[in-house]
C-alpha cells in the first residue's frame, strides 16, 4: 500500500540522539563529587569489562577512535616510507591517521553491494612498500577478515581493524576486537555504545598495550592515579615522545553505564533496522545495504539506495525528506575526494569507481535507540511516499 499526503509532523527528528539514562546521570554525578575527574578508577574499570566483551586480552581508553588509530599506526612502527592501504569509504580520520605517522595511504575500491573494503582491490595495492591493511568496518557489518588475515599473512603485513562502526558486531561467531590486531573503537555520540566523545584501542599483545598506554599521556611512565592517588608517588620519568589521548573518568562512566543498557539499546535498533528492511523491500527504487557474509549486523547506521528507478538523484531525496521534518546524513563523501586528499596524493574523480556510485547512491536514515517505533513507521511511510511520487 502507498502512502499518500501524509500529515508532516510538527517537530524535526533528529538523525541521531544520544540514549540517556537516570542510571549514567547518577554515575556522572559521582563522580563529580568524588573529586577525580581525569583517568582513574572509572576509566580502568571501562578498560576491563569492554575487553572482556569483545574478546581482547587488553584494552586502552582514549579520547577519541582517531587516538586509537594513531596509537595502533605509532606503536607498530609504521613510519615515512611506509604505505598503509584502507578504503575511500571511510571518515578522514582514518586516512588522516595514517598521514600523520609519516606514512602514505593507499586506497583500495569496495564491494559497491556492502560498502566494505574488497579484498581483490587490496591484493592489487601490495607493493615492496606496503606495512599494513587497515580495513573498515562499516555500518555495523564486518569485513573479510578471514580472507584479509590470509592476505596478510601471505605477505607479512600488520593490520589494524577500524571498528569505530562495530561495537556489537561478530565476524564468524566472533566479537569485532577478538582477533588479536590493534582495534580502534569510536564512542562518539552517534555509536552504538556512546560517551559524548572517546574511543578503545584492543590487543592481545601486553607489549603493545603498555605501550600504547604510556603514549596516550606524554610518554610518561606513571598517570595521576598513580602519582596523586594515596598510594602513589609524585615521581615520574618520560620514557617516550607522546600524546595527550587518554580518557577521563567522567566519560569512562558515560562508558560503563552504557555497557550496563547495552542489550536494550541493540534490542531497539535491531527491531527497528528489521522494519525498514520489511518496509523498503515494498518501495521500488530503494534498497538497502546487504550484509556480507559471515558478518552479523550491529545495526549502527541504516543505509538506503536511491535507484534510477526514480526520476530524483539521491541529494533531491534527502532535500524532500528534510522537508517532511526527518534529519539524514550520508556516510561517506569518499575521502579521495576531498580536496586535502586530492591535492597531496592527486586523487581524482574516476580513481574509486565502485565507491564512486556507492557514494551517489546512500542516505543514512535515522536509527536509534531512543526513537519510538512511531517515529520509524514515520520515517518508512515518508520514503514510501516519495519515491511513490518519483516513480518513473
Amino acid at each position: 500500500m502507498v502512502i499518500i499526503y501524509m500529515n508532516i509532523r510538527d517537530d524535526f527528528l533528529y538523525y541521531s540522539r544520544p540514549y540517556i539514562t537516570e542510571d549514567a546521570i547518577s554515575r556522572v554525578e559521582a563522580v563529580l563529587r568524588s573529586g577525580w575527574w581525569t583517568s582513574a578508577k572509572e576509566v580502568k574499570e571501562f578498560e576491563s569489562r569492554f575487553a572482556e566483551a569483545v574478546g581482547a586480552k587488553y584494552a586502552v581508553a582514549v579520547n577519541s577512535c582517531t587516538a586509537a588509530l594513531e596509537l595502533s599506526l605509532y606503536g607498530l612502527g609504521i613510519k615515512a616510507g611506509d604505505e598503509v592501504i584502507t578504503t575511500p569509504m571511510t571518515f578522514c580520520s582514518t586516512v588522516h591517521s595514517i598521514v600523520r605517522c609519516g606514512a602514505t595511504p593507499v586506497f583500495a575500491d569496495i564491494d559497491a553491494n556492502t560498502g566494505l573494503i574488497d579484498v581483490k582491490e587490496i591484493e592489487k595495492k601490495i607493493n615492496s612498500r606496503t606495512k599494513a591493511i587497515l580495513p573498515v568496518h562499516y555500518a555495523g557489518q564486518a569485513c573479510n577478515m578471514n580472507a584479509i588475515k590470509d592476505l596478510a599473512n601471505k605477505h607479512s603485513l600488520f593490520v589494524i581493524e577500524d571498528a569505530a562502526h562495530a561495537f556489537g558486531t561478530e565476524y564468524d561467531g566472533k566479537p569485532i576486537g577478538s582477533m588479536g590486531y590493534p582495534t580502534a573503537f569510536s564512542f562518539y555520540v552517534t555509536k552504538n555504545l556512546a560517551t559524548g566523545e572517546g574511543g578503545m584501542l584492543t590487543t592481545n599483545d601486553k607489549d603493545f598495550a603498555d605501550l600504547a598506554r604510556k603514549l596516550s599521556l606524554h610518554g610518561m611512565n606513571r598517570d595521576a592515579w598513580n602519582r596523586y592517588g594515596s598510594h602513589g608517588s609524585w615521581f615520574y620519568e618520560v620514557d617516550e615522545c607522546g600524546f595527550k589521548f587518554n580518557m577521563p573518568d567522567i566519560l569512562a562512566t558515560i562508558g560503563l553505564s552504557q555497557m550496563d543498557h547495552f542489550a536494550e539499546m541493540q534490542e531497539a535498533r535491531l527491531k527497528f533496522a528489521d522494519y525498514y528492511r520489511q518496509r523498503i523491500d515494498e518501495i521500488k527504487g530503494v534498497d538497502y545495504l546487504k550484509t556480507a557474509p559471515l558478518s552479523n549486523n550491529a545495526e549502527h547506521l541504516f543505509v538506503i539506495k536511491i535507484g534510477e528507478e526514480l526520476s530524483i538523484d539521491r541529494d533531491e531525496f534527502i532535500k524532500q525528506l528534510t522537508d517532511y521534518k526527518i534529519g539524514t546524513s550520508v556516510h561517506f563523501i569518499p575521502v579521495h575526494l576531498h580536496p586535502y586528499y586530492k591535492n597531496t596524493l592527486g586523487t581524482k574523480q574516476g580513481d574509486y569507481p565502485n565507491c564512486e556510485a556507492f557514494f551517489n547512491q546512500i542516505i543514512s536514515i535515522p536509527l536509534y535507540p531512543s526513537m519510538t517505533f512511531e517515529d520509524v513507521k514515520y520515517v518508512a511511510d515518508a520514503i514510501e511516499e516519495i519515491a511513490a511520487k518519483h516513480s518513473k
